[in-house]
């Protein structure tokens, strides 16, 4: 990894990258199977960087709330992690699907054990055991996301939660399916209602970019406590490389070259352990459901800054 003397130019990188994205053609569609996303504008856009000491850099719309959505199954996997370690990986694989990420076919296949935690089989099975050691896992993940953040004000979207019910029809086949299996263990009702809040979270990018902070601090938490081991921190980071963009991994990081998970909102968190975490905002999404200008703009700041993993 290539590093930088003193204290990068984080704010001066931002407003060249903003700069750039301003003049990017083409920005892709909001998520229109979910009516409360329908209607954003493309072309908004947001970017934060936060520093492991918690310093924050912002450009555009970095203080915007927007619906995290996906971005929160980091969240829940690493909370889970830090309650059953290893026997997690028992009931959800580590490997990249190469399917679409609200997919059924390879769940037949395997038994009803989703491929990873990130495509939403995978999710729903990690926000079903977090739920069980917690009693309320979108709860534990609200909680802790104010914590990480520092914004006592994050909360659940009930419109956006309530849009993603009425439309769930494919999440709980996938979880009654995965429940003929013995692979779910709470009443897929219930499972349900806590996996729509979690993914219904509105938060900034500036939020996001703090509460990630744990993993570029190998597992250390903002109040110096430490949630995970520095090995399962190393496991969430390895896992969104490979797996954290949906069925575009390979190009996400052949282009950026970070850890990253995106979500359909249009926010893509990523890491460089030890270094900074950012997040980046864009409604706007590529046919595989990941922010267009968001995936440019990380592109461009790998470029620029010389930080990645590679």
């Amino acid at each position: 990894m290539v590093t930088m003397a003193t204290s990068p130019p984080f704010q001066a990188v931002l407003d060249r990258i903003a700069e750039e994205i301003e003049q990017l053609p083409g920005r892709g569609r909001p998520a229109d199977y979910i009516p409360a996303l329908a209607a954003l504008d493309p072309r908004r856009f947001g970017m934060a960087v936060a520093e492991p000491d918690g310093a924050v850099y912002g450009v555009g719309e970095w203080r915007q709330p927007f619906s995290t959505q996906s971005v929160t199954k980091v969240y829940t996997l690493a909370l889970d992690l830090a309650r059953e370690g290893d026997a997690l990986w028992e009931h959800v694989g580590r490997e990249p699907s190469g399917n679409p990420f609200n997919s059924l076919v390879q769940l037949e296949y395997e038994n009803g054990i989703p491929r990873n935690p990130f495509i939403n089989a995978g999710a729903l099975v990690v926000t079903d055991r977090l739920h069980t050691r917690t009693g309320n896992a979108a709860g534990a993940l609200l909680d802790f996301l104010r914590a990480e953040s520092g914004n006592p004000e994050l909360s659940f979207d009930k419109e956006v939660a309530a849009s993603e019910t009425a439309h769930g029809d494919r999440n709980a086949a996938l979880a009654h399916f995965m429940a003929s299996y013995g692979n779910i263990g709470n009443p897929v009702p219930v499972l349900l209602d806590q996996y729509f809040r979690q993914c219904s979270i509105d938060a900034s990018c500036a939020d996001l970019a703090l509460a990630t902070g744990f993993l570029a601090r190998h597992g250390i938490g903002a109040d110096g406590s430490r949630l995970l081991t520095r090995s399962q921190a190393k496991q969430v980071n390895a896992v969104m490389l490979t797996c954290g963009t949906y069925d575009a991994a390979g190009d996400f990081a052949y282009r950026v070259g970070l850890p990253g998970k995106s979500g359909v909102g249009g926010g893509i968190i990523a890491v460089v352990p030890g270094r900074c975490t950012l997040c980046v905002w864009s409604p706007g999404l590529d046919e595989r459901g990941n922010s267009v200008a968001g995936v440019a703009a990380l592109d461009r700041f790998t470029t620029l800054t010389g930080l990645s993993v590679f």
